[in-house]
């Protein structure tokens, strides 16, 4: 545990870690202050800052699991201790920590007897397990367990409605809580008097491991700047208010005519194999790519910067961000 003495500042707003400690392999606290602040700001601040990191933090989870020969999700599974139930229950609970976008594949066999822990999953390269020692299910015979999982990365809660149709594959959808953030809370010490009180906003974060506290303070401060972006460029002269949609004047270029400057047409084959989490984006630009169907290169290259620009909260620095990170490949 890590432990410092809290000072004012009294020039410059500055935030600062004050105390950080890992209780468990899933559970990371960390204390953070910010001051000096004008009386009422840390109000202002603190449940932004609560709701931000309670809900825009993404996080990544086993979302579908997918037996071999098994009827039911209520089913039996000779020589293994736990049911199917039980098994997509303690998938549920691991935690994994990535930057991956999209969804990928993993794959959990194992020959008993014996436990089978979370370190048993063979993972994609971008995904690693917080706790390997998340117990799965118990082999009491020579037998072999396979079990193809989906990872996903998303925010908030899935619920997955279980359907019939979902068991046609024998495929069990599992409900995930994308939320790295277990709970946040503040609080405000106010000092001085008069005209010249100020406050110290001070902020509680506890995490289940797929981020620091740290790096959730860090996410949640720039989704929540994201958020107000539409905002701080309402007065610029290169735009205008049509049908509700902020609209950008560009010329009608795609991006392989840009890129085709530089490389031969016979890569675009290859572009098709190439997906767009790769290159060096911003999860922000990635998720707004997500959203409108483009997910590898060959896509990104077929749409035009006017395309680009009427999807929601796209802006014009991030198409000169993906032009220069293409014009680099």
């Amino acid at each position: 545990m890590v432990r410092e003495k809290v000072k004012v500042f009294t020039r410059t707003l500055q935030w600062k870690c004050v105390e950080s400690r890992t209780e468990s392999k899933r559970l990371y606290y960390g204390r953070f202050i910010l001051s000096p602040l004008m009386k009422g700001q840390a109000d202002t601040i603190g449940i932004a800052m609560r709701r931000a990191l309670l809900g825009e933090i993404e996080g990544t989870c086993i979302t579908r699991a997918k037996f071999e020969k098994i009827p039911h999700e209520c089913s039996t599974i000779l020589g293994i201790q736990e049911s199917v139930h039980e098994i997509l229950m303690n998938l549920k609970e691991i935690v994994l920590r990535s930057n991956l976008y999209g969804t990928r594949d993993a794959l959990l066999c194992v020959k008993g007897p014996g436990y089978v822990t979370a370190q048993d999953i063979i993972l994609p390269p971008s995904v690693e397990i917080v706790d390997n020692t998340q117990h799965i299910a118990n082999l009491a015979e020579s037998i072999d367990l396979c079990i193809g999982l989906q990872i996903e990365r998303n925010r908030g809660y899935n619920y997955n409605i279980k359907a019939p149709n979902n068991f046609q594959d024998r495929s069990y959808p599992i409900d995930a809580v994308f939320m790295p953030v277990r709970n946040a809370n503040y609080s405000i010490h106010s000092y001085g008097s008069g005209n010249e009180k100020q406050e110290i906003l001070f902020l509680e974060i506890w995490t289940n491991g797929g981020l620091t506290p740290k790096e959730a303070l860090h996410e949640a401060s720039r989704n929540l700047i994201d958020l107000f972006i539409p905002f701080l460029r309402a007065g610029e002269e290169n735009l205008h208010l049509e049908n509700n949609q902020y609209k950008v004047s560009l010329p009608y270029l795609t991006f392989r005519d840009r890129v085709d400057k530089q490389k031969k047409k016979k890569k675009e084959i290859a572009g098709k194999s190439i997906f767009i989490d790769q290159p060096e984006l911003s999860p922000r630009i990635y998720n707004c790519l997500k959203k409108s169907n483009i997910r590898t290169l060959f896509d990104l290259l077929n749409r035009s910067e006017d395309d680009l620009m009427k999807i929601e909260h796209f802006r014009v620095e991030d198409v000169k961000q993906i032009l220069g990170i293409l014009e680099k490949k």
